[in-house]
């Protein structure tokens, strides 16, 4: 019997022996926090894993965090101990102003007790969140996953969302572009080589916003050249949409859980 197979029923059973009034304990709203101005969301899971476990999930806009409300998801989460967080910075994109700020959020978990290795979940704009954090802080990551995440400054942050992206950067285009290496996650993943954090993401075949090539296709090559472990879930004919597929994704959540024990 394969490993995630055994970690599903694993799951299922835990899940099914637990109480109406355990279930019932999840956090329904969550704790709201301000850090120099950005607001902390945090789901606590009610009976923490050892090491106090957590996903910080990315984006987390108008002080929410969208991934609260999958079902799935939220579930596998909090019946195994693992909290949920964000931080909402508002529309940034990676640039190193932005990840000092994430930093600040990062520092502010840690403080109250949370693990100081989180397994960060970028989902669309958010995998380039979590990434430019990430690989400016290797040493200070459990794992990585994505959603359709974007990986690629050069694809859908300066094709379709430029105004954003340069306002973050607070630079020109032309300066951003000529200096495109030393801010574009793709080029910066020797520190998450190093310290050996594993990845995996989801990511539709047909998707024409966050295109799979200019994206996840590209981490998972590099990535893989340089000897790390990345894992990829090719959906064929899907696009960047909020279907089952993405968001109740067993493999997903066996990596999760695989990464807190």
């Amino acid at each position: 019997m394969n490993t995630r197979l055994i970690l599903s029923l694993l799951c299922l059973v835990v899940w099914n022996s637990l109480p109406a009034t355990a279930q019932d304990a999840f956090p329904r709203k969550a704790e709201k926090f301000e850090i120099n101005g950005g607001i902390a969301v945090l789901y606590a899971a009610p009976s923490p894993a050892e090491g106090k476990p957590w996903v910080w999930y990315a984006p987390t806009l108008k002080g929410g965090v969208s991934l609260a409300g999958r079902k799935m998801y939220f579930n596998a989460f909090m019946k195994t101990g693992i909290s949920l967080a964000g931080f909402d910075l508002g529309e940034v994109r990676g640039s190193p102003a932005s990840s000092a700020k994430f930093t600040e959020f990062y520092d502010a978990m840690v403080k109250r007790g949370f693990s100081p290795k989180p397994i960060l979940l970028g989902q669309s704009r958010g995998g380039m969140m979590t990434l430019a954090w990430a690989f400016r802080n290797p040493n200070k990551i459990k794992a990585w996953v994505g959603i359709y995440p974007v990986c690629n400054l050069a694809s859908w942050p300066l094709k379709n969302s430029r105004a954003q992206t340069l306002a973050d950067f607070a630079m020109p285009e032309a300066d951003l572009v000529a200096n495109l290496k030393e801010f574009n996650p793709i080029d910066n993943l020797q520190g998450l080589l190093a310290n050996h954090v594993p990845m995996f993401a989801v990511h539709g075949g047909s998707d024409v916003v966050v295109p799979y090539d200019l994206n996840t296709k590209l981490l998972k090559e590099r990535y893989e050249a340089g000897g790390g472990s990345i894992s990829v879930k090719i959906i064929p004919g899907e696009g960047h949409k909020e279907t089952p597929s993405f968001f109740e994704c067993q493999e997903l959540v066996d990596f999760v859980l695989k990464q807190t024990r």
